[in-house]
């Protein structure tokens, strides 16, 4: 199986685990050199980027759900999506590079319909290829997800769904279905 065909794969699964649904956001950190076999930061690769990329976002954008892809630590962990996902968000002026930004916000930033960039979201879900961590991109509670496809070419693959925060204490009801 190809890089585009674990991307698209892993995304299903995720997808199907997480239950998300039209107008959500899934978050997407990404090191090319992990996926390569090198170390992070070292071996950025624009053309398994777009495999990635393809791979990913064909899936989403059949069910209707954002993609955001997570900035290297050089632009600060910043965010690349499209401006229907963050209306309401504040925009940095700023165009990803593959030293600067990383090669799938690059990738992102050349393919997504209206790119923006944003410094922080708040994702229903997230996959992270590589170790890049993208917690600081989830909503409040995070829950691991394990899928099959834990690899990614030679890279980790974690991911994680959210849930509603419980409140109330020992007499409170809980919804089963935002669990």
């Amino acid at each position: 199986m190809n890089i585009k065909e674990q991307s698209a794969k892993a995304v299903k699964e995720l997808l199907e685990k997480a239950k998300l649904k039209k107008g959500d956001i899934l978050v997407v950190g990404c090191s090319t050199s992990e996926v390569l076999g090198s170390k992070i930061g070292t071996n950025s690769a624009p053309d398994t980027a777009k495999e990635i990329f393809d791979g990913i976002y064909g899936v989403l954008k059949e069910k209707g759900i954002y993609l955001a892809v997570q900035c290297c630590e050089h632009l600060n962990r910043a965010i690349v999506t499209e401006r229907a996902a963050v209306c309401c968000a504040e925009i940095v002026n700023v165009v990803p590079q593959k030293k600067a930004g990383g090669s799938l916000a690059t990738v992102a930033y050349a393919n997504l319909k209206d790119p923006v960039v944003v410094e922080e979201i708040k994702a229903d879900a997230g996959i992270d290829i590589g170790d890049t961590l993208i917690g600081m991109h989830l909503k409040k509670v995070a829950v691991p997800v394990r899928i099959e496809t834990n690899k990614i070419g030679k890279a980790n693959v974690v991911c994680a769904r959210v849930r509603p925060k419980f409140i109330g204490g020992i007499r409170a009801i809980y919804d089963e279905n935002l669990l």
